[in-house]
């Protein structure tokens, strides 16, 4: 089974909400939404391409020092197997703006929960209920 790299954040705005995209409607698992990444390239840290990932997609500049190492997942997918670094992600630069036409939205925990997240995102929502509550 083929796998597939990808560096995500938990981006986390001041009153503890979190932002999520949509996957647009040319891509598999169209309408879930997902933690903002993308997939780690050739010669790239995982932390060079989630702060690439994010000027790219979102607009904004993240500082090395601003990735918290949150979790990872593993998981199955039924054509490849997902390796994901996640990192928390509090302080940034610039606004975010969809910048490759996916809708973005900031949710609550509780919210998050609801959602229709991706497979692989749903295990994180526990790790980031804890690390929201300072555990």
């Amino acid at each position: 089974m083929r796998l597939v790299l990808v560096s995500a954040a938990v981006l986390i705005d001041p009153d503890q909400n979190i932002l999520v995209s949509e996957r647009p409607l040319t891509k598999s698992w169209a309408g879930y939404w997902e933690f903002p990444g993308g997939k780690i390239e050739l010669d790239e840290t995982p932390e060079q391409a989630l702060i690439r990932e994010l000027r790219e997609e979102l607009g904004i500049t993240v500082k090395p020092q601003h990735l918290t190492p949150l979790t990872f997942v593993s998981f199955d997918y039924a054509k490849f197997h997902l390796l994901m670094p996640l990192y928390a992600v509090r302080q940034w630069q610039g606004v975010v703006n969809s910048k490759e036409a996916q809708a973005l939205q900031w949710v609550s925990l509780e919210k998050l929960k609801k959602i229709q997240l991706l497979p692989a995102d749903l295990p994180v929502i526990p790790v980031v209920e804890r690390y929201l509550a300072g555990g």
